[in-house]
């Protein structure tokens, strides 16, 4: 190899700082990953395991294995640089140096590896059309801080799993699952969203979605939810009982069109810096029973169509309920039943706004 002359002098070397440099040098002319699949480097280099495995996992490739929707032809990835992902067709160790199927062409299942300099998977299937099922095996970098968009609009998309994922310094997830209308199976348990700002419209209109585990998400950070599972419409269940909404400040839309959702336990919602709850619960006709027992509207200046068209709503437990001079309550609870509008005049904190909240 043409770099092999310029290591071999180094043989002797056991410092991990010195094996750092060396790492970053092969990472600038793209010969980083040879460090992974030639055992005569390794030797070369001389140095311990548990260094070589430690940044071996900091640098090594994203692996991602796709599936092929029958008849189905066009873009499968959006490559922005070739220097950087490599694709292989069924598993053919020749390099493909393309992003699209054409008609002709029979593949079933494709690979995708994905070195160590890309930092953002931001649109990495956006508009991908053709592509049934998305598996990644291999994800152990934390380099990556961006995922907004990635699955945007993949329309064909059944499935996605997260075999592996180290997503601890990601901060937007902004769409990430956008209009995926045919997923149905999503596996994000090795999800760590720790340092997650913005999950607004991440899986707007997931249409077919039964069943979403997100009991591990942690959302401490978090300032955005807006439209978050917004048309949703096949969802019955969702336990966010375990969000930390301390930083949120939007949350207009979030459950928009939930029309299977029956129950929703916000409970434990700290929302002290909450500013919009806008059409929070709009149209979930299916609705029968909310706990916003903590939530705090203090700061919230839209509470319009928050609850409209929930008819099916029979009990609301609000109890520090309150609207401020300038709050945009209108239409608030329009189409709501008469049971429930009697209801909350029995409780003393919808009563003394009775004039603004049921115009």
């Amino acid at each position: 190899m043409e770099f092999e002359n310029k290591v071999i002098g180094l043989k002797n070397i056991k410092s991990v700082y010195f094996i750092q440099k060396i790492f970053v040098h092969l990472g600038k002319v793209k010969s980083l990953l040879i460090v992974n699949y030639n055992k005569k480097l390794q030797n070369l280099l001389k140095f311990n395991f548990n260094d070589y495995k430690d940044y071996s996992e900091l640098f090594s490739p994203i692996e991602i294995e796709l599936t092929v929707a029958k008849d189905k032809h066009g873009q499968f990835i959006n490559i922005e640089n070739d220097n950087y992902f490599h694709v292989y067709f069924n598993d053919n160790k020749k390099e493909q140096k393309k992003d699209k199927i054409d008609e002709n062409e029979k593949v079933n299942k494709i690979k995708v590896i994905i070195d160590y300099q890309i930092n953002s998977l931001n649109a990495l299937f956006k508009n991908c059309e053709c592509i049934e099922s998305i598996i990644i095996k291999k994800f152990y970098r934390n380099n990556i801080t961006n995922m907004k968009d990635m699955f945007y609009k993949c329309l064909s998309l059944k499935e996605v799993d997260f075999i592996s994922a180290n997503t601890i310094n990601v901060t937007d997830m902004y769409a990430m699952f956008y209009e995926c209308v045919l997923l149905n199976k999503i596996n994000l348990s090795k999800f760590n969203t720790h340092n997650v700002k913005n999950m607004s419209y991440m899986f707007y209109k997931c249409s077919s979605l039964k069943e979403l585990n997100i009991n591990n998400f942690d959302t401490i950070n978090v300032i955005d939810m807006r439209i978050m599972f917004c048309k949703c419409t096949s969802l019955r269940k969702l336990n966010i009982s375990n969000f930390n909404t301390i930083n949120l400040i939007r949350m207009n839309t979030t459950f928009g069109e939930c029309s299977s959702l029956e129950e929703l336990d916000l409970s434990n919602f700290n929302t002290m810096n909450l500013t919009d709850i806008g059409g929070l619960f709009y149209e979930c006709t299916s609705l029968k029973k909310v706990n916003l027992s903590n939530f705090n509207t203090e700061k919230v200046y839209n509470m319009r169509n928050m609850f409209y068209g929930c008819k099916s709503l029979k009990e609301l437990i609000f109890p520090n309920f309150k609207v401020n001079d300038d709050t945009i309550t209108l239409d608030m609870f329009k189409g709501c039943s008469n049971e429930l509008k009697e209801e909350l005049m029995k409780q003393n904190c919808f009563k003394i706004y009775e004039d603004k909240i049921f115009k």
